[in-house]
């Protein structure tokens, strides 16, 4: 009865959630419900004008300068991961939002972190991550999705309310490496793969073993990308300020692999191990990707006016001392 309350607690706070109207199926997998048919079978939010992922075009990235850093609280607290669920979809880690917050960044208030979960590919060398730089993709990505302080930590509130500013998800890329001398945190959580291999197993054995922090190593969070968007599963709704970080989390080739070689997606028969759980890549619609740092570098250098001027000046005094 307890594991059954905590699969169905998780299924409410997930952002992987089946859409409010329980009579539609999606799916990643199966032509007739994939990524592709969304729009059409889940269509209040999904064929919206702010839909996520996005390709961050970096030559259009505009400078904000409030872009500040975020102040992460809990992220080294290791009693803070509370269960690990397959949802049949992801791999979901459900985290105790009375001790994880994020705040800062132009974010507008404080969000609890109630969760993270994963999307991949097949394999640790194909593309798996939702959001694309400059067309490339990576392997995994990660999402920590935060829901605003106003909502006491439910995430179906937020949904319920439309508000665009409801959810903050920090994204995070996951690329393969060979050094595995950094992946201990990710050894952890992938060994917990083997006991979730089924839709709706979910367990609790992860408690006071890794750290939000762990798993980031090295990653540079003061370096991201910002926009404006939507969940990236059904029912797809507009309400999340995306961060996107540039920095990418070094996982070793084999962990990777784990996540498409163990676990199962839901309703199949036989079944069919997880792989390829992304939605492609949506249209900007006009929407702005900003960072700290401009795409290009012409608006950090003088217009042709104050050029000629400087010159002329620097000319100017450069005579005047040689009158000296």
């Amino acid at each position: 009865m307890i594991i059954l309350l905590v699969t169905c607690l998780a299924a409410i706070l997930c952002p992987t959630a089946h859409s409010t109207d329980s009579t539609v199926a999606w799916c990643y997998h199966e032509p007739a419900c994939n990524f592709t048919k969304w729009p059409k079978i889940v269509s209040q939010f999904c064929n919206g004008s702010r839909q996520s992922p996005i390709d961050i075009v970096t030559a259009n990235v505009q400078a904000n300068p409030k872009l500040t850093t975020f102040n992460f609280t809990g992220f080294g607290d290791n009693a803070t991961f509370m269960t690990i669920l397959n949802s049949g979809d992801s791999v979901v880690v459900n985290l105790d939002g009375d001790t994880m917050t994020v705040e800062g960044g132009d974010l507008p208030g404080l969000y609890t972190s109630v969760q993270f979960h994963l999307h991949w590919g097949n394999g640790s060398s194909g593309p798996g991550s939702e959001h694309t730089v400059d067309g490339k993709k990576y392997p995994m990505e990660l999402h920590i999705v935060n829901v605003h302080s106003k909502y006491n930590g439910s995430v179906k509130e937020a949904l319920a309310a439309n508000d665009t500013t409801g959810l903050a998800v920090l994204g995070f890329f996951i690329e393969g490496t060979n050094d595995t001398s950094n992946t201990k945190s990710w050894k952890i959580l992938t060994s917990y793969l083997s006991n979730i291999t089924n839709a709706g197993n979910t367990t609790s054995d992860i408690m006071n073993q890794i750290t939000m922090d762990s798993l980031l190593e090295n990653v540079d969070r003061t370096k991201y990308y910002r926009y404006q968007g939507s969940l990236t599963t059904p029912s797809c709704n507009e309400v999340v300020i995306w961060t996107v970080f540039k920095d990418t989390i070094k996982v070793s080739h084999e962990l990777i692999s784990l996540f498409s070689s163990t676990v199962h997606f839901k309703d199949t028969s036989p079944q069919i191990l997880i792989t390829n759980n992304f939605r492609g890549v949506q249209s900007l619609n006009g929407r702005v990707v900003t960072s700290q740092v401009a795409g290009t570098v012409t608006s950090a250098l003088p217009s042709s006016a104050t050029a000629t001027s400087f010159c002329i000046t620097t000319i100017f005094l450069f005579s005047s001392l040689c009158w000296l």
